[in-house]
C-alpha cells in the first residue's frame, strides 16, 4: 500500500496542473514523480491521479527512451488501443453486407425489409459474433460513407407493354368527349382520416393553457371507423366534387361518388347528355 500522505501529496499537485496538461503531458508527469519516488512510485501515482499504472509506466520508458517524441504527437506511432477493425477485420464487409444486401451480400438478409437503424445494425452485428457498440457503428458507417436516409420515389416498376396505347386511347377518348361537349372525369380516393375525437396537425386559438383534450391513440373507433374520400374531378372544367362516406372502399362507392357528382354538379352543366366518359 503507497503511503496515504505521498498520495495526498501528488494529489494536490497533479489537480494544480491537471487542466493544463494533455495526454503526453499527464504521462510524463505522472513518470516523473514515479520515478522520484523510486520504489512503490507508480502505484502512488496511479492512487492519487487515476492514471492507468500502464500510462505511468509508458511515460518512464519515454522518458529513458533514446527516440524523442515528436512535438505534434501525444504517443509514439502505433501507440495506443487498436481501432476494433484491426481485431475484426471482418466487421466492415459484415455491416456491408447488412446495409445493401442486393449488391454486397446475402439477398435475404434478416434486415432487407426492415429499418436499418444503429440499434438494429448492432443487434444483428452482435448475434453475428461482432462485438461493437453503438458509437463505434457509427464511426465506421460514417468511415465507409454511409448516412441515415429516406426512400425517394423514383422507380416505377416494370411498364407493361402496351402502356403507351393504353394512356393513348384514354386520352383520345377524352378529346373526342370534349369536343362533343360531354363531360371526362378522373375518379380518385384520397387519403382516408380516422373519424372521432383524435389528434391533428392543425391548431386553433383557445384560452391559454386549456388545449383541446383528444384521444392518446389514433387508432380507428371501432363504431365510427373511418371516412373516405372519393373525388370526381371534372377536366374539362378544372372543377371537382368530393364524396365522404364511411364505407369500404369498394367499387359500389365509387359508382356512387359519380352518381352523386352527376346529379348535383355534372348534369347542371351537360344537360343535353345523359352519362360521363370517365377514367380511374
Amino acid at each position: 500500500m503507497p503511503n496515504p500522505k505521498t498520495v495526498e501529496m501528488l494529489r494536490v499537485k497533479y489537480l494544480s496542473l491537471v487542466n493544463n496538461l494533455d495526454e503526453r503531458g499527464r504521462r510524463r508527469w505522472g513518470a516523473t514523480e514515479a520515478m522520484a519516488i523510486g520504489h512503490g512510485g507508480i502505484v502512488a501515482v496511479a492512487a492519487a491521479t487515476r492514471l492507468s499504472d500502464r500510462m505511468v509506466r509508458n511515460g518512464i520508458e519515454e522518458l529513458r527512451s533514446a527516440i524523442p517524441l515528436v512535438s505534434s504527437r501525444q504517443r509514439q506511432v502505433g501507440g495506443g488501443r487498436k481501432r476494433l477493425e484491426h481485431h475484426d477485420q471482418t466487421l466492415q464487409q459484415a455491416i456491408e453486407r447488412l446495409i445493401e444486401p442486393t449488391e454486397r451480400g446475402d439477398p435475404q438478409s434478416p434486415l432487407r425489409w426492415t429499418c436499418k437503424s444503429l440499434t438494429n445494425l448492432q443487434k444483428e452485428l452482435n448475434q453475428q459474433g461482432h462485438q461493437v457498440g453503438r458509437t463505434k457503428l457509427s464511426e465506421i458507417l460514417k468511415d465507409l460513407g454511409y448516412s441515415l436516409q429516406g426512400n425517394r420515389k423514383r422507380r416505377e416498376g416494370n411498364d407493361h407493354p402496351e402502356r403507351d396505347q393504353q394512356f393513348k386511347h384514354i386520352a383520345k377518348r377524352v378529346k373526342a368527349y370534349q369536343c362533343r361537349r360531354c363531360p371526362a372525369i378522373s375518379v380518385d380516393t384520397k387519403k382516408k382520416e380516422v373519424l372521432g375525437n383524435k389528434a391533428n396537425e392543425g391548431r386553433e386559438y383557445r384560452p391559454k393553457g386549456k388545449p383541446l383534450a383528444v384521444d392518446t391513440h389514433d387508432s380507428p373507433d371501432q363504431k365510427l371507423g373511418k371516412a373516405v374520400p372519393y373525388g370526381v374531378y371534372d377536366i374539362a372544367e378544372n372543377d371537382a366534387g368530393v364524396s365522404v362516406g364511411i364505407s369500404s372502399d369498394t367499387a359500389e362507392f365509387a359508382v356512387e361518388a359519380i352518381r352523386r357528382w352527376w346529379h348535383e354538379l355534372g348534369q347542371p352543366r351537360y344537360d343535353e347528355i345523359s352519362s360521363p366518359a370517365h377514367h380511374g
